[in-house]
């Protein structure tokens, strides 16, 4: 069978067939107890196995080009079952300086207490990475566009030196979303997604996942039953609805973040911008090399002569809030939330000032969500 391209893989693949009724859409099985004699699979929700589980994991995989995945409770149930599951006491990791800050707490507050040591780079290039490996590292972790200055990555450098030192590469994709990269065609071994994010797209399901080859979900999977982070079959179900739609709402995102960032640069009011889809982002080429689209997120530094609270509360149309990637516009400060258990050191060492603010572009009419910003301006200067 000829290949499908990522829009009709979106629509189709995974999808149950109705062989009942004929429906046009995936059933829903709800089961929590399936018969376990003469029967194929043995099937039970905390083995990741029933009839809705495994059709959105072969959906997902199939967007990343992998051949298996596996779905999780949430993204940092994928996050902290990828790793603990590559690592063993003794054991060593290197991670990216700049990860999501529950990354970042999971590493500092748990590892600890497995016996596994660990090393954040001070640089985002592939040899920042390899300078910190040691004869004990099995794995590097990294993510791009990174958490929240969007950092580009050099995908193929960091496969290629982790195969060279025999170390397993991870990276959360969240940001970017199967639609504007896929980091497995570049080398990577594993691909993690906070399926909460763009993958279920309307701000209303928890969900993770990890796609790999077979051998190394096959390892993932046998952490991954002991820990217990399956997903219920009814959330299985509704991001496997949302994921149909996946490819172009984030195409939408793409361009209104885009046109966004623009008008955002030429601002007095605005310090910087960061979005590497702009020329003056020092990841731009690279960006341009390994991504399909620049994705729907950026960030940008409000002038200090503005009150930043001042500023988001005088938001009409976009919305405060916590998450991201839905298809409504949101803004987040992430020195208040998802930043804000690091210290101001080591927010100062990431670049992370507390005038910063993380913009997730929703698929609004563009002119209206100019306007809410422009208005908003004019009643938060100091």
């Amino acid at each position: 069978m000829k290949k499908r391209k990522l829009d009709t893989l979106c629509v189709h693949e995974g999808q149950l067939k109705d062989l009942v009724h004929k429906g046009s859409v995936s059933p829903l099985y709800m089961a929590t107890a399936y018969a376990f004699d003469d029967v194929e699979v043995k099937r039970y929700p905390r083995y990741f196995n029933t009839p809705n589980q495994v059709g959105l994991a072969k959906k997902i995989a199939a967007l990343e080009g992998a051949e298996q995945g596996l779905i999780f409770g949430s993204g940092m149930a994928a996050v902290s079952t990828a790793l603990l599951s590559h690592l063993r006491s003794g054991d060593h990791v290197v991670l990216q300086g700049d990860l999501y800050g529950g990354t970042t707490n999971l590493i500092v507050e748990e590892f600890k207490k497995f016996g596994i040591a660990y090393s954040f780079s001070k640089g985002i290039l592939a040899s920042d990475l390899e300078a910190f490996i040691k004869p004990n590292t099995k794995v590097i972790y990294i993510e791009t566009p990174s958490n929240p200055l969007m950092k580009i990555v050099d995908l193929e450098a960091v496969a290629s030196m982790a195969k060279q030192r025999g170390v397993i590469s991870m990276i959360d994709n969240t940001f970017a979303s199967p639609v504007n990269q896929n980091p497995i065609a570049l080398g990577i071994d594993l691909v993690i997604h906070s399926a909460t994010k763009y993958l279920g797209g309307h701000s209303d399901i928890l969900a993770g996942t990890v796609v790999g080859s077979e051998k190394q979900i096959d390892v993932v999977f046998q952490m991954a039953k002991n820990l217990g982070g399956s997903l219920s079959d009814y959330t299985v179900w509704l991001l496997e609805r949302s994921i149909k739609t996946l490819s172009i709402r984030v195409r939408a995102q793409n361009d209104n973040a885009m046109a966004l960032a623009i008008f955002l640069n030429k601002k007095p009011s605005i310090d910087s911008v960061y979005y590497p889809g702009l020329t003056s982002h020092p990841d731009h080429e690279l960006a341009k090399r390994q991504m399909h689209g620049f994705g729907g997120m950026l960030s940008f530094e409000l002038n200090t002569s503005y009150d930043i609270d001042v500023f988001q509360k005088n938001l009409n149309l976009i919305r405060p809030a916590m998450s991201l990637a839905g298809v409504e516009s949101t803004l987040t400060i992430p020195s208040k939330t998802s930043h804000a258990l690091l210290t101001p050191e080591d927010r100062v060492v990431q670049g992370i000032k507390d005038n910063l603010i993380r913009f997730s572009t929703g698929i609004e009419d563009l002119q209206d969500l100019k306007d809410d910003i422009n208005e908003a301006l004019k009643n938060s200067k100091l």
